[in-house]
Parts: C-alpha cells; sequence; structure tokens
C-alpha cells in the first residue's frame, strides 16, 4: 500500500523519536538489568557484593548531581 509520495507505508520501519512510553521501557529496562546484576553479585559475593558497586557508583551520582545542578 503506497501513499501520494509514492513511499510504501507497510515496509517503513517504526520511529519513536518523541515516543515517551519508548524511552520510559528503555529507562526501566536499564534499571531492572543493573539491579538483577548488583543481586547477582549479592548472591555470589555476599556483603561485599552488596557494597562495593554501592561505592563504585559515588564518582558516578555525584557527577549526576552536579550536572542536574548547573541545568
Amino acid at each position: 500500500m503506497a501513499d501520494d509520495n509514492g513511499q510504501d507505508k507497510l515496509h517503513t520501519p517504526p520511529d519513536d523519536n518523541g515516543d515517551e512510553a519508548a524511552l520510559a521501557r528503555k529507562i526501566i529496562l536499564v534499571l531492572v538489568v543493573i539491579l538483577v546484576i548488583w543481586g547477582a553479585a549479592i548472591f555470589t559475593w555476599g556483603i561485599p557484593g552488596l557494597y562495593i558497586p554501592a561505592l563504585a557508583s559515588v564518582p558516578l551520582i555525584y557527577l549526576v548531581l552536579i550536572i542536574v545542578a548547573k541545568g
């Protein structure tokens, strides 16, 4: 099925630019994957698997806070 411009509507890839729901799904998926990996570290190494990733993420969170504060 072609439109007035001769482009095939059935074979065009979906355009999710600006789709807030798709962005939210991607963010939630990344957070879930991070939590699962962290949980696997806790299961494997116990207490060090709990606090070492948290300590390692402190510089990243600090940088995010600086970026957010700058606007």
